[in-house]
């Protein structure tokens, strides 16, 4: 690695993210990435990064003041083009760095040393090390060059006012995990290789706390957020181009709060499914995440989808818990849909739902399979205008509304049980159908919740869809969760410079 007192921008860093929509196929993150020489930065006097014209088309959130490349001042720069190598790297010291140009070029030979133990990531914390970064300019372009990586129990990063982007396949923007922490405020991210998450995880998981800020992908197979961890993030603006808007695999959470999603998930990285969706829920059983239930909450904001269904649960358990956000369907798909597909084995790979709607407004229909069941609350003066299985009876559907909730049809319903005030359902001119019966327009009931039952279904293993989760198969427990302590021998060599 070299410091030296200017940055040289590195070639082929994205220039219109949010127009950039790749219809290719990718390969799976684990594939070897192809070898770049080393090189050097070049000399000039000190100046400030330019923005980009792809920056300047992003809104920021409510209140937002996400840094434009343009309005932070870099006073060195640490670059680095040695294949698995870093930029910056903290080895269980605590360093920080501000008003830096960070830049990587270089690929890793190794997709797993990449996705789980941060080889070749631009900025690599690990061993316990605390990292402080502020007012820092990172550009990467190179395969599995992810841009800020914190691996570990113990190990934090803390990260604000700053701008990312990435170019490079399998190069996320934020990336935790082993148990690390990410901290994140107010950053511009920007993503536009394929399997890059702007805020991702892997294998063994973490927290990320995310506040503030701007998050764009261009990529096939690049959510805004993919989550193997939990992942909370406050006052952003997300948004999606080819992929889903947030992945949520195995046993983990994501939380948004008083957060703008915006999803267009458009282009096929994988055959498992037939379907695209804002938010997709699931289990791969790759060894990625550990088995159990995974939740989305979404608490003010708002979502909107430009392309498919808004929600899909396959093969796991998943809470959904919606307050007060505004959900906007622009696709021709339907609200949420409950369903087997590709992942797991064929009979046990249901969606298991839990949607909770707290004063929230569902506005679309909801699909639950022969394999899948749904428990379906509506609380507070919530409102669902829709129809459930309107084409017959399939998976089994339990409906609640309390506190003054309404369900008004549009279509025939089926659904296995039912609990109700006598004025909480209208039934439009549209008959529902509860256990084969069909209900009395005005009728009170009471019923009784689906059961979840944890299945053994990916005890055959699996691979995630291509580009999802980063790694392959192999390296951990089927049960997944947690990873083996980094090998020895791994890339992770650097000089660094604290500031």
């Amino acid at each position: 690695m070299e410091t030296v007192n200017s940055k040289t921008r590195l070639s082929g860093i994205v220039a219109a993210i949010v127009c950039a929509c790749l219809a290719l196929t990718l390969t799976a993150c684990g594939a070897s990435g192809t070898s770049a020489s080393a090189s050097s930065a070049s000399s000039a006097a000190p100046s400030s990064a330019s923005s980009s014209a792809s920056s300047n088309e992003l809104p920021n959130p409510s209140g937002g003041t996400a840094p434009e490349k343009s309005d932070i001042t870099t006073n060195e720069t640490l670059a680095n083009s040695v294949d698995g190598e870093h930029a910056i790297e903290a080895s269980g010291t605590t360093d920080s760095y501000s008003n830096v140009a960070v830049e990587k070029t270089g690929d890793s030979n190794s997709g797993d040393e990449a996705d789980f133990y941060g080889d070749n990531a631009t900025v690599f914390a690990t061993d316990g090390a605390t990292l402080d970064l502020t007012q820092i300019v990172l550009e990467s372009d190179g395969t599995h060059a992810n841009g800020v990586f914190s691996y570990g129990e113990g190990t934090t990063v803390n990260i604000s006012d700053s701008v990312i982007e990435t170019s490079g396949n399998c190069s996320g923007g934020l990336m935790t995990t082993g148990g690390g922490t990410m901290n994140a405020k107010n950053l511009r991210i920007l993503t536009s290789g394929n399997s890059s998450a702007a805020i991702r995880s892997d294998r063994g998981g973490g927290t990320v706390n995310v506040d503030g800020g701007v998050y764009a992908t261009s990529g096939t197979g690049s959510p805004v957020i993919y989550s193997t961890a939990d992942i909370t993030v406050n006052n952003a603006y997300l948004e999606s181009t080819a992929s889903q808007g947030v992945v949520v695999e195995g046993k983990n959470s994501v939380t948004l709060i008083d957060s703008d999603l915006v999803a267009d998930n458009n282009t096929k990285n994988s055959d498992k499914s037939a379907y695209y969706q804002a938010v997709m829920i699931y289990q791969s059983m790759s060894g990625d995440a550990a088995t159990g239930e995974a939740s989305f909450t979404m608490d003010g904001g708002s979502l909107t989808n430009a392309n498919g269904d808004v929600f899909f649960v396959n093969n796991t358990i998943a809470t959904i818990a919606l307050d007060n956000a505004n959900i906007v369907n622009n696709g021709d798909g339907v609200f949420l849909r409950a369903a087997a597909a590709g992942w797991g084995s064929e009979g046990s790979n249901c969606g298991q739902v839990t949607l909770k709607a707290s004063n929230q407004t569902i506005d679309g229909d909801m699909i639950v399979d022969d394999v899948s069941n749904l428990n379906l609350y509506l609380a507070d003066s919530s409102t669902f205008e829709g129809a459930i299985n309107s084409d017959g009876a399939a998976g089994d559907v339990y409906v609640e509304l309390t506190g003054g909730s309404k369900w008004v049809l549009t279509g025939d319903s089926y659904v296995k049980s039912l609990t109700c005030d006598a004025d909480s359902i209208d039934l439009n001119g549209h008959t529902l159908y509860v256990d084969g019966q069909a209900y009395t327009a005005g009728a009170a009931s009471t019923g009784t919740a689906i059961e979840h039952v944890v299945t053994s279904s990916g005890s055959h293993g699996g691979t995630p869809p291509d580009g999802f989760g980063g790694g392959s198969s192999s390296g951990g427990p089927s049960s997944g969760g947690t990873p083996p302590d980094k090998p020895s021998g791994s890339s992770s060599s650097s000089s660094k410079s604290a500031s």
